[in-house]
């Protein structure tokens, strides 16, 4: 076959997702073609203009450490930063801004414009270009509604909620993609004809206001941090110490929840007219009020889209009510009165995969060098799209370059935890990441995801030697100093009594070394400076992890323990020829999934829907007996 144009990596959907695969691909000197149904939709957030929150938080330090940009990106654009769950252990503290809306997109679409290696095509890609060949199908190109062909060596869907989508607005109903951008329509039949088979899932979003029309004195102010922490290990914090914008809160009433209840049948949710499945955990005020009937109120924030707008975001009235129900039930929230609507709320159904049917690499089973990432995969936010994208990104570079591909374990990052989940867990609506998913939160702290990750992004290629360096020493000056105050002894002499005292913490009775003091709530590494006159200078990000690793070190041990066993399991490796069939006392529907999957390792099984803890421990005898007679 002839083509026209030619490339080694073709990214399908220029969201968060397809940003950092194409990102990812094209820094490891990959040709590398990048589809957007619209460049004015590069990087959009058509939901909530924000990154971060807890669990997301984590993903977007890990991006980071990987070598990643939405970090990076959200750091130049922000408008106001918090850091969530302060209260709490630093397993959940998890870091969100609120992003300005346009500059989030016209900054990263200025990351991909000047990227060596990296093409911007507004196309509609229209069908998959496959080969068979003894191996099965493997991708060739890609076909755009023009009609030209672009060959290429792998390729990445990261299509998000714009495959064959339809907004609802009560009984209108528009096919469009988000915000009224053009949906893609023809891909999903190029991808049925390879067996790639899809389901349809459903998100919505709140209305936008003129925030001119709000009375602001009738809610609560929120406020960002007085100090802001970045998210990219690589912004330096004084870059970030801006002048933030101000969000605010109120609620809803019962007078709202009436108007809801009397036009339930009104709702496209409520009267069958969506055929996707929403998400559980980003539900629709209509949701709210039906499932949560016992509650009288719920959280409504009012957030800015950005500084060069009026336009406000109404955080958590979520709707896909018709356009006359939206007015009154938005009109009874306190500040809201008078309010003008800019843009409805809407709910948005689209075509996605079930993401059983990919490797833990995110290829695919059914066409190899086919990738897939994001929202196409069956999960839902910005974050959780970014980072199958970038994973996406090395993978089909590793596989293009003939090199080792990158999987992360659960225990090593969320975003290990997040693809594991997808692959291996029957998800029946859209995955949305929690700290709860992650069993080795208190190991997998979004303050340490540099030291847990870069020596992976230094690996592919996509941290430098210098910022790797950076972090080796960043790790033994940690260790260096938690040595250090194990052995730094402190005696009950009155002058440290004094100091004590004046911390409000107890006597000493006995001398105690510097490590133990740390470890009392009410004192701090910092407030322990006055007992150490030879403390060394160090970063502030060095003196944290001391602290952590001095606090939760009991904790932290009995976690790497824990993970140790995990390792085990993880370890014991299935043959990749092995018969199923010739497993006896395997249950059926175990028998099916391990043969539909072909699972890597006993640990891999053992998370698969339908294989029981009886099934794991006959697959082991089994594999042993094997083993013995080979």
């Amino acid at each position: 076959m002839n083509y026209q144009i030619k490339a080694d990596v073709c990214v399908i959907g220029a969201g968060h997702a397809g940003c950092e695969a194409a990102l990812a691909c094209a820094r490891l000197g990959l040709e590398t073609v990048i589809f957007t149904m619209n460049t004015d939709s590069i990087a959009m957030m058509p939901c909530n203009p924000h990154i971060g929150g807890s669990s997301k938080g984590h993903l977007v330090r890990e991006i980071d450490a990987l070598g990643g940009e939405m970090a990076k990106n959200i750091d130049k654009t922000f408008i106001q930063s918090k850091m969530l769950n302060r209260s709490k252990g630093p397993a959940v503290h998890s870091l969100r801004t609120q992003a300005d809306k346009a500059e989030y997109s016209k900054a990263m679409r200025r990351v991909l414009e000047e990227t060596d290696h990296l093409t911007i095509r507004q196309a509609e890609v229209t069908d998959l270009i496959t080969e068979d060949t003894e191996h099965g199908p493997e991708v060739r190109g890609v076909k755009i509604h023009t009609g030209t062909i672009y060959g290429c060596r792998a390729a990445i869907i990261c299509t998000g909620t714009y495959l064959n989508a339809r907004c609802l607005v009560g009984e209108s109903i528009t096919e469009t993609g988000p915000s009224g951008m053009q949906r893609s329509t023809f891909l999903k039949d190029s991808l049925e004809q390879r067996g790639i088979s899809l389901r349809r899932f459903k998100t919505g979003t709140p209305a936008r206001m003129d925030g001119r029309s709000l009375d602001y004195s009738r809610m609560q102010i929120q406020p960002g941090d007085p100090v802001v922490e970045p998210f990219s290990f690589s912004t330096d914090p004084a870059d970030v110490q801006i002048d933030q914008v101000p969000c605010y809160l109120t609620y809803t009433n019962q007078e709202t929840h009436d108007i809801i209840r009397a036009n339930l049948d009104r709702s496209p949710i409520y009267a069958g007219i969506i055929e996707g499945t929403g998400p559980r955990y980003c539900p629709s005020i209509e949701d709210k009020v039906v499932k949560f009937s016992e509650k009288d109120r719920h959280h409504v924030f009012i957030e800015p889209e950005g500084r060069g707008t009026n336009e406000v975001y109404v955080d958590g009235m979520s709707s896909s009510m018709p356009d006359d129900v939206q007015w009154r039930m938005y009109r009874t929230v306190p500040g809201l009165e008078n309010c003008v609507i800019v843009k409805n709320a809407y709910a948005i159904e689209y075509d996605c995969i079930n993401a059983n049917d990919l490797d833990l690499t995110l290829e695919s089973r059914a066409v190899s060098g086919l990738f897939c990432a994001g929202q196409f995969n069956g999960s839902s936010g910005y974050e959780e799209a970014a980072a199958q994208g970038l994973m996406a990104g090395i993978n089909a570079s590793m596989k293009i370059l003939g090199k080792e591909p990158l999987v992360l374990k659960r225990s090593e990052a969320y975003i290990g935890v997040l693809i594991d989940d997808l692959v291996n867990k029957d998800n029946r609506e859209p995955y949305r990441m929690m700290t709860s998913r992650a069993e080795y939160r208190l190991l997998l702290r979004q303050d340490n995801a540099d030291i847990r990750l870069r020596k992976y992004g230094f690996r592919v290629g996509l941290v430098s030697r210098e910022i790797y360096d950076a972090v080796c020493e960043k790790e033994r000056a940690i260790e260096t100093e938690i040595e250090r105050l194990k052995k730094v002894r402190i005696g009950a002499a009155e002058r440290n009594q004094v100091i004590l005292r004046e911390l409000g913490s107890a006597q000493l009775k006995t001398a105690c070394s510097l490590a133990e003091l740390i470890c009392r709530p009410e004192l701090s590494y910092d407030k322990t400076a006055p007992f150490d006159p030879d403390r060394p200078d160090l970063p502030e990000a060095v003196k944290r992890q001391v602290e952590i690793g001095i606090r939760y070190e009991g904790y932290i041990a009995r976690q790497q323990r824990q993970v140790a066993q995990f390792e085990r399991l993880e370890n014991k490796k299935i043959p990749a020829d092995i018969d199923y069939d010739d497993v006896l006392s395997l249950r059926l529907e175990a028998r099916q999934k391990l043969k539909k999957y072909r699972p890597a390792s006993i640990g891999q099984a053992s998370r698969l829907s339908g294989v029981s803890p009886a099934d794991v421990s006959v697959l082991l005898v089994y594999i042993d007996k094997q083993r013995r007679k080979a």
